[in-house]
């Protein structure tokens, strides 16, 4: 079977969150000099970080983006304003910590490791990490994107690089892609995954006009159409509507979330790779945090689906990882107050916080 292996050997790794880790978190948490609550959702990123971790004192300090790249035959279409060869440029870019990516990964104190999982280039910039599954995907408009095979192998690719950031000592992964047209793939996936009608997932990508987004619409549909992904099984609708970055990157969840490592999504394409690996092991969603509300219209469907709430709202679309990168000194500054502030027991103050037992239960 086509799960054998690696693939199923991750997916059994993959663990529920550490109870016990939580509610010592979140003891902790609520015995900050502060009023209960007070800090919102950075207290509920702290105590998952120790479910995720299995730890009472978890560190996010040594932080990477994964920047997967891959190009799409879908763009023969006409579903993009810019050209198939940007994606080469972009990795070019990111290599000379030129992007926007860099800027903000420089500024986070983040690595960023470009990865080429599936573009057309031949002569690549040297630092690019060198996956590649197959150059480019098909056009989707007139068959699958890719087998379920190479599908799979690009899932793979992803669980290989998570496994070896683990392995460097990485603890908290970002997600990043780069590759003309994809906004394409992620629209026709998170339709096939949801349910919900085309035109109302179709964004504007790379900044297209209404005749040619009209136009964008109608390819996905005739993709959708022509392909028939199967919505239970995820592998199929990667393989048919999806790209090799967006299963790269499912494969970078999964893998991670194998190894205790939390992860950081960035928009609408590494959002539909989080909802492929979301479909593939439901248990994975635990360990994603989403850094930011794209503009892009399936985003917030597929963050919906996901059942996370974006931590900045910027109206922001880049892509690259910008928001991941952007969210990991947020993310960081949740544990650095939980383990600088002083508590109420410090104070010699009584705490205001209900006692509870292991499983975060209120003890009467």
């Amino acid at each position: 079977m086509i799960f054998l292996g690696k693939l199923l050997q991750v997916l059994n790794e993959i663990e529920r969150l550490n109870i016990v880790s939580m509610h010592q978190m979140r003891k902790r948490v609520n015995n900050l000099t502060k009023p209960l609550g007070s800090l919102g959702r950075l207290e509920e990123i702290a105590i998952r970080l120790a479910g995720i971790t299995g730890s009472v004192q978890p560190s996010v300090g040594n932080k990477a983006i994964i920047v997967m790249c891959g190009d799409h035959g879908v763009v023969q279409e006409g579903v993009s304003a810019y050209p198939q060869e940007v994606t080469g440029l972009m990795m070019a870019n990111f290599i000379r910590q030129s992007a926007a990516v860099n800027v903000l990964a420089h500024q986070a104190g983040a690595e960023v490791h470009v990865v080429d999982i599936g573009t057309v280039l031949t002569d690549l910039p040297e630092g690019v990490i060198q996956r590649k599954v197959r150059p480019g995907t098909a056009n989707m408009a007139k068959g699958p994107a890719m087998t379920k095979e190479e599908a799979v192998a690009a899932i793979h690719v992803g669980i290989d690089m998570a496994s070896e950031l683990a392995d460097k000592g990485i603890e908290v992964i970002g997600l990043g892609e780069m590759g003309i047209g994809n906004t394409t793939p992620s629209s026709a996936m998170t339709a096939v995954f949801t349910n919900h009608p085309v035109e109302r997932i179709t964004g504007r990508g790379t900044g297209i006009n209404d005749e040619a987004l009209a136009a964008k619409a109608k390819v996905i549909e005739r993709a959708i159409e022509v392909n028939r992904p199967n919505p239970g099984d995820a592998v199929d609708v990667l393989a048919k509507v999806g790209g090799l970055e967006i299963a790269g990157l499912a494969g970078v969840i999964l893998g991670a979330a194998a190894r205790k490592v939390p992860v950081v999504i960035d928009g609408v394409i590494t959002g539909a790779a989080a909802l492929a690996a979301f479909r593939i092991e439901p248990r994975c969603r635990d360990y994603l945090f989403a850094s930011h509300l794209s503009v892009e219209p399936a985003h917030r469907i597929v963050l919906d689906e996901l059942g996370l709430k974006p931590l900045l709202h910027l109206d922001m679309r880049l892509g690259e990882g910008t928001g991941a990168a952007l969210a990991l000194p947020v993310i960081e500054s949740a544990l650095q107050l939980v383990s600088k502030m002083a508590t109420f027991e410090d104070l010699g103050i009584p705490s205001p916080a209900p006692e509870e037992d292991e499983f975060g239960l209120a003890v009467q």
